[in-house]
């Protein structure tokens, strides 16, 4: 059995539902399945690719990335999701580092791909639609496809998924989920949305990371849900679906909560259809998270990472408005601890790394054994997140363990101060980073977007802490810049950050 089972098994109880709703059209279960198998045939015979081939996706949100996901789960093949908005030497980086057999891309990136196909001559190339010179047509692809369209002996032991991390530091790594892990993820994710086949799921975020694509779109389609599948996220048209389309969840990170809090139609928007949004991806400032729990939304929180599936610990809506701020309690199928610099287990209370260890971690980083053997130790995974445990087992993150500043031998959490920041309206965004300094190692200095027509200064960013937080904590430094750098998931990236503070300083 393979995770295209899930799909076979809905078309027979539900053929003519709506699995997936994209671009004003719907794709029914039976029809979804149907495309799957084409897929996986055309995949094998006319594309050559094999049990254990990678096959990368490159381009904005479409359904044909999740009929490749399922086509290669039928192979036992791999599914290797690129994110778009990396340039074309980035791409080239993994096709090459994972050897793909085949790069199936949108018409909108065809041109970038020009020197990735002079690097690669013998890359098969897709386009989804319109292909020029050298490209073969997906649609042509699946229609003239013949012959059997599974390999033996697949299972859910197979990998199936090959996610690259955005890399903080050096190259990216790629993370190897197996088939078990996206189904043990998808029954995690269940248990956190209480998510059934009458739940209607709305996608904005995009499916080349494991948040848009495992944490609601593929627990949906393994629920028998439905699926609203947006191109990418833009407010505008987010709030639109919600009022339109009417789903029950949605997935949100805190750039996005952000844009919709902020759009001018969101005071008379039409949320009622939605019984929950969940959150993820960082620490969510809770000014965000009381903006929709205004407006009787509850907004829940998902903990977890590429190496995670991503799901490992989260908060349901039952508990949502009484935790703000917590992420919640370990899955279902997931355990977690908080441990100390000695790895022994910390009690409650008192902040360590996070471990976790469940059936839906990643199974190694492609090609690099020292590196996974950092990771995954005894069956857990080390985090790299700082967080803690409250008397009644709610996990609390703090930061991350690499953005831990030790200032004079007390620890700083940025987490913290970022808090008291995003409570500040005449701040639009705001991150603190450590810099080093001779006489206290370390201090806290904040990066501050100031709303337009602000005039707030360094004084008036600094007396936000007054009486909030001890002395020591408070940014020593305070700069102003016109935007944060952030990835495509919303999360700031704190280490470009810390190496212009090294450069100007």
């Amino acid at each position: 059995m393979d995770l295209s089972a899930w799909i076979d098994g809905w078309a027979k109880f539900q053929p003519a539902k709506s699995a997936v709703h994209f671009d004003g059209r719907d794709l029914g279960y039976a029809q979804l399945a149907g495309r799957i198998g084409h897929l996986a045939a055309a995949l094998k015979h006319e594309l050559g690719v094999g049990r254990g081939d990678r096959v990368a996706f490159l381009g904005m949100n479409h359904p044909a990335m999740l009929e490749l996901l399922f086509a290669c789960a039928r192979l036992g093949a791999m599914l290797v999701p690129l994110n778009w908005r990396l340039a074309a030497p980035e791409h080239l980086y993994m096709l090459q580092d994972c050897r793909a057999a085949a790069l199936f891309a949108e018409p909108e990136f065809l041109a970038q791909c020009t020197a990735i196909k002079q690097a690669l001559p013998s890359l098969r190339t897709v386009a989804t639609s319109a292909p020029s010179a050298g490209w073969l047509d997906y649609t042509d692809l699946l229609e003239a496809a013949t012959g059997d369209n599974a390999n033996p002996h697949v299972s859910y032991d197979d990998a199936v998924l090959l996610v690259y991390t955005s890399g903080t530091t050096g190259r990216p790594k790629g993370a190897v989920l197996t088939q078990n892990a996206l189904f043990f993820n998808a029954v995690n994710a269940t248990h956190a949305h209480d998510l059934t086949s009458a739940d209607h799921v709305l996608t904005t975020l995009p499916l080349f990371h494991v948040g848009g694509l495992n944490i609601q779109t593929l627990p949906a389609l393994h629920a028998g849900a439905r699926v609203t599948l947006h191109r990418r996220f833009e407010p505008q048209s987010c709030l639109g679906a919600i009022a339109e389309r009417r789903p029950s969840l949605t997935l949100m990170v805190p750039a996005t909560m952000a844009a919709v809090l902020q759009h001018p139609d969101f005071a008379a928007a039409d949320l009622g259809s939605l019984r929950l949004i969940m959150a993820g991806s960082s620490n969510i400032p809770p000014a965000l998270i009381q903006g929709f729990h205004a407006r009787g939304i509850p907004v829940g929180q998902v903990y977890g990472s590429t190496e995670t599936a991503p799901v490992a610990i989260y908060l349901r809506a039952a508990e949502a408005f009484d935790h703000v701020g917590s992420t919640g309690k370990p899955a279902i199928h997931c355990q977690a601890k908080v441990v100390g610099r000695d790895g022994a287990e910390l009690p409650r209370g008192q902040a360590g790394e996070i471990l976790v260890r469940g059936p839906n971690l990643f199974r190694e980083y492609w090609g690099d054994q020292a590196a996974t053997g950092l990771a995954l130790q005894d069956g857990w995974y080390h985090t790299g997140d700082i967080g803690h445990q409250d008397a009644d087992g709610y996990f609390t993150i703090d930061d991350r363990k690499k953005d831990l500043i030790i200032s004079g031998g007390e620890n700083i959490y940025p987490a913290e101060l970022e808090n008291v920041l995003a409570d500040c309206p005449e701040i639009a965004e705001a991150a603190v980073v450590g810099a080093p300094d001779p006489r206290w190692g370390e201090v806290a200095v904040a990066i501050v977007v100031r709303r337009p027509g602000s005039q707030l200064d360094a004084v008036g960013v600094q007396a936000l802490f007054d009486g909030r937080l001890a002395r020591f904590k408070h940014p020593r430094l305070v700069l102003f810049r016109d935007s944060l750098p952030r990835n495509v998931m919303g999360k700031v990236l704190k280490y470009a950050i810390r190496e212009e503070l090294n450069t100007t300083r």
